[in-house]
C-alpha cells in the first residue's frame, strides 16, 4: 500500500476495484465507510453487486476479467478531458507520450462492448477520479487472479500517474492483503525474485552481499514459483516443505495439485491442524498458533508490529522459526544457531536497506507520537514512512505502462456458457482451516452455495435451495444453489473454502506469465439440475 490506513478517510473520490472490502477487510473498511460519511464518492467496479456496491454513489457492473478494457477506457475519457496533471507527469514520468498515443484508441463505448459497462458510467467514473484533487485506489484479489493480474495492476498505476494521485495524503494505489503477514513474508524473502527487502538475486552486488551473509555461494539465478514446483514434482523435485498453507484447498485445478503432491516421495507439513493437505503428508509438524507465537509481522499499511504469545503452546507444537532452523541444523546448514525470534529479525533488520533503522527493542517499544515503523526505515533516526513517493520514485520516475486487453484463458461457450467467478465469504476464513472448527461460525455458514440470478434459474431448471452440478474442463462438483441478485446474468459465484464443495477443483485454466498467479476469478462452466 502507498497510504496508510488512516488515509482511507480523507479522499474526495475512492475507486474501489475487484474488492470486497466489507467482507474481506471488514474492520478496514469502517474508514472508507468514514469517508463516506465526510462527503467522499465511491465509485466500485466489481461483477456482482457486492456490500460495497451498495454504498458506492456509483457502481460500474463489469463482466469478469474485463477490468484492463474498464480501465484503458477510463484513461482515454481522462486525457480526452485533460484532466492530467501536466506538472506531475513532467517532473516524475516518463513515457507519457507514447502512452497518450496508444490510449487516444480505446474509447469508452470500446470499452462498453468488452465490459458490458454503459459508457457514459465509465465516462462520468473517469471525470470524477480525474477532476479530483484527492482520488485513492483500493483493490485486492479480483484485480490480480487473472492471466493479466500485472497488467490490471499496471492500468491502475496508470490513471494515478495522469491525475498525480499518488505520494499525497488521501492518495495512491493500495492493496489490501489478504492474509496476516503476508506483506512480512515478501518482505522476509518469500519470493522466488527477491532477497529479504525487495533486492533482486539476479543483481551481483546483492549476490556479493549473501553470499558474505550467509558463508556460501549464492546463484545469480531466479528461484521458482508454487506452479513450477507443483508442475515438477515427481520428476525433477521429489521433496517439499509447505509450512502454514493448505495447498489442495486454495490452489486451482485441484486434481492436478493433489496428483503433483502424491507424487513426491517425501511430503512435510508444518500446520497448527491436520489439514486436507496435512493428511497428505508422510511427516506432520505441529507449529504454535497465532496466539502462542512471539514475534513480529508487518500489516498491510507496512507497519512493523510486535506480536506477544499470551497463551503457552499446546502439546508439542512449535513456533515455525524453531521447526525449520531444526531442520536446517538437520540438513548440516550453518547459521541457524537462534534461540529466539529476536535475533533472527535483528538480521532481517541488518541485510534489508528499507528495515535498516529497525529493530527489536524498538518494535518492542511500540508506536509513539514520532514513531510510526512503517517501512522503509533507513536509519535509526528515521521516524518510518507512512506514505509512499511523496518526493520520489525508488527507481527514479513512475512509468508509463501501453498494455493491451486480452480475453480469459478460457471463455464461454456451448459446452460452458456460464461465468464462474471466486472469492471468499465475510463468516469463513480461506480454506477455513481456523474457522471451519469454530462452531459459532459454522452455526453462521455451515456450508457452500452457489449465487445465481434469480431470472437464470428458469433458464438453467434450477431450484433455489435445491443442489446442481456444476462442470467446468477440469472436473465437476454438487452444490447447492442461492437465488440472489448479487450476482448478474450468466455469472455465477461461490468461495472455495469448504472441503466438501471443492470448487477449485474446477478453477486453473491460465496463470499470469510474469507472476505465476493464477485465474481464480475467470471459469467457464456448465449447471445441470440434480
Amino acid at each position: 500500500m502507498s497510504n496508510p490506513l488512516v488515509d482511507m478517510q480523507k479522499p474526495e473520490v475512492i475507486f474501489c476495484i475487484g474488492t470486497n472490502m466489507t467482507e474481506c477487510h471488514p474492520v478496514a473498511a469502517t474508514g472508507l465507510k468514514k469517508a463516506i460519511a465526510n462527503g467522499a464518492k465511491l465509485i466500485v467496479a466489481d461483477p456482482r453487486r457486492i456490500g460495497l456496491a451498495e454504498l458506492s454513489h456509483l457502481y460500474l457492473p463489469l463482466r469478469v476479467g474485463s477490468d484492463t478494457a474498464l480501465l484503458l477506457g477510463m484513461a482515454h475519457v481522462i486525457a480526452r478531458e485533460g484532466l492530467i496533471d501536466e506538472d506531475f507527469i513532467q517532473k516524475r514520468t516518463t513515457g507519457f507520450d507514447e502512452f497518450f498515443e496508444h490510449i487516444s484508441q480505446w474509447t469508452p463505448e470500446w470499452a462498453e462492448t468488452i465490459t458490458g459497462v454503459p459508457a457514459k458510467d465509465i465516462e462520468t467514473a473517469a471525470m470524477w477520479y480525474g477532476a479530483s484533487k484527492k482520488a485513492a485506489i483500493y483493490y485486492t484479489l479480483g484485480i490480480t487472479e487473472h492471466i493479466c493480474g500485472v497488467e490490471n495492476v499496471q492500468s491502475l498505476c496508470n490513471l494515478a500517474l495522469m491525475t498525480g494521485n499518488i505520494g499525497r495524503e488521501g492518495t495512491g494505489i493500495n492493496p489490501m492483503r489478504g492474509q496476516n503477514n503476508i506483506q512480512g513474508a515478501g518482505d522476509s524473502g518469500a519470493l522466488p525474485n527477491n532477497y529479504p527487502g525487495f533486492q533482486s538475486v539476479t543483481d551481483p552486488k546483492h549476490q556479493e552481499k549473501f553470499t558474505a551473509a550467509y558463508s556460501r555461494e549464492i546463484e545469480l539465478e531466479k528461484g521458482m514459483t508454487k506452479v513450477t514446483a507443483l508442475e515438477l514434482c515427481g520428476d525433477s523435485i521429489h521433496a517439499m516443505l509447505i509450512d502454514g498453507e493448505n495447498t489442495l484447498l486454495s490452489d486451482p485445478d485441484r486434481k492436478h495439485c493433489e496428483h503433483a503432491l502424491r507424487s513426491l516421495d517425501h511430503l512435510v507439513v508444518i500446520d497448527i491442524f491436520l489439514t486436507e493437505t496435512a493428511e497428505l503428508a508422510d511427516v506432520v509438524l505441529p507449529a504454535t498458533a497465532w496466539g502462542e507465537t512471539d514475534g513480529i509481522c508487518t500489516n498491510t499499511e507496512r507497519r512493523v508490529q510486535r506480536m506477544r504469545a499470551a497463551v503457552p503452546p499446546a502439546g508439542d507444537a512449535k513456533p515455525d522459526w524453531w521447526i525449520i532452523c531444526e531442520i536446517a541444523k538437520r540438513l548440516g546448514f550453518e547459521g541457524f544457531e537462534f534461540d529466539a525470534p529476536k535475533p533472527i529479525f535483528n538480521e532481517l533488520c541488518n541485510l534489508s536497506p528499507i528495515y535498516a533503522g529497525l529493530d527489536w527493542d524498538r518494535i518492542d517499544n511500540g508506536v509513539t507520537e514520532t514513531v510510526n515503523n512503517q517501512w522503509p526505515v533507513p536509519d535509526k533516526e528515521h521516524p518510518g514512512t507512512p506514505r509512499l513517493h511523496e518526493e520520489e520514485f525508488v527507481n527514479g520516475k513512475g512509468i508509463f505502462s501501453n498494455v493491451h486487453y486480452r480475453d480469459p484463458a478460457e471463455t464461454i461457450s456451448d459446452d460452458f456458457p456460464v461465468w464462474l467467478t471466486t472469492g471468499r465469504r465475510l463468516q469463513s476464513y480461506h480454506t477455513r482451516t481456523q474457522t471451519g472448527r469454530a462452531q459459532g461460525i459454522d452455526y453462521l455458514l455451515p456450508e457452500e452455495s452457489l449465487e445465481v440470478n434469480p431470472a437464470d434459474l428458469i433458464k438453467w431448471q434450477l431450484t433455489d435451495g435445491e443442489w446442481c452440478k456444476m462442470s467446468s474442463a477440469r472436473g465437476s462438483i454438487n452444490i447447492k444453489v442461492k437465488a440472489t441478485n448479487r450476482s448478474p446474468r450468466g455469472t455465477v459465484f461461490a468461495s472455495f473454502s469448504f472441503a466438501n464443495v471443492p470448487v477449485n477443483q474446477l478453477t486453473g485454466s491460465g496463470y499470469d506469465p510474469i507472476t505465476h498467479t493464477a485465474e481464480l476469478k475467470v471459469c467457464p462452466v456448465k449447471l445441470e439440475p440434480l
